[in-house]
């Protein structure tokens, strides 16, 4: 038997025409989004805006994470023209801040890193001053496929943690802790101009001084902003639901994260990874102006 939904978290209604808009211009270049793969519950409210996040690599991801509602499977074909697709319809749609995750592809010898940086690529040659956040899979930790990334320049790169350590031989089954945490320090290594970013979910059986720690661990590495958002079940198939977070608590974290001293910190029910990305890139740009005067 399912769990009623607390009353903080009733969805928003969509904008239908907008909506429409920007799906069309998805299906024309057939392209993906992780909005509708993985059911965000924010779709509505961020197509509307004309804003999406593109899902590169194909629909198909190669890993079962038991939180995840994108399908399982053997990997699409990589499609050549996919990096520039994508940036037609960011230049379409006047985006200012870019959003290009991806599916898992363990089956590729690059694990698709290449695609990663052909996209960011292609995302400047057409609009040179468009900010490009990259949310990557973990490539097996392999250094080079990270840098394959990073020598394309993106502006912030995003590497999720998802759960505390705890928990992660349950919801991410293929991943570690460790190797996540190893992705997001070898970024610094090879480019700290790159702004790094993660997310850590919560409802899934954590304790506040798990939630702390793993910010802790974050933040030590040299992460500079943090998403934090409540873990909703997609399917019956998927992990349910241990708790329903209180916005009150939500609020509590994003205090203890500006504490602990990241730069950007996002925390609240309906939070995810690229929701209102373009926040943290103002607050980014911003930055940049403020160091280039002194």
């Amino acid at each position: 038997m399912s769990q009623r939904l607390p009353e903080w978290l009733t969805i928003r209604l969509p904008r239908p025409d907008t909506i429409k808009e920007v799906e069309s211009m998805m299906r024309a270049k057939s392209l993906h989004t992780v909005c509708e793969s993985a059911r965000c519950p924010n779709m509505p409210e961020c197509w509307s805006k004309k804003t999406a996040t593109f899902m590169i690599l194909g629909d198909t991801c190669t890993r079962a994470c038991g939180f995840c509602a994108i399908k399982v499977g053997k990997g699409l074909t990589v499609d050549a023209e996919e990096p520039a697709n994508v940036a037609d319809v960011a230049n379409t749609l006047g985006l200012k801040h870019v959003v290009v995750t991806s599916v898992a592809r363990d089956d590729l010898p690059d694990e698709g890193s290449g695609q990663f940086a052909d996209t960011i690529r292609s995302i400047h040659a057409q609009n040179p001053h468009t900010i490009v956040e990259v949310l990557t899979p973990d490539f097996k930790g392999k250094r080079w496929c990270i840098q394959n990334v990073t020598d394309a320049e993106p502006e912030i790169y995003n590497h999720n943690i998802e759960t505390i350590e705890r928990l992660h031989t349950i919801v991410r089954p293929q991943a570690k802790y460790s190797r996540t945490m190893s992705v997001l320090r070898i970024v610094k290594e090879l480019n700290p101009k790159i702004y790094t970013k993660s997310g850590l979910m919560l409802g899934l059986g954590e304790t506040k001084d798990e939630v702390v720690q793993t910010l802790r661990d974050l933040r030590a590495i040299g992460v500079d902003a943090v998403t934090i958002g409540q873990y909703l079940r997609p399917t019956m198939r998927h992990l349910p639901v241990a708790e329903y977070v209180h916005p009150d608590v939500f609020k509590e974290y994003e205090g203890i994260g500006e504490e602990i001293g990241f730069v950007f910190v996002a925390s609240g029910p309906f939070i995810r990874s690229s929701y209102n990305a373009i926040d943290f890139s103002k607050k980014v740009m911003s930055e940049r102006l403020e160091k280039s005067a002194a």
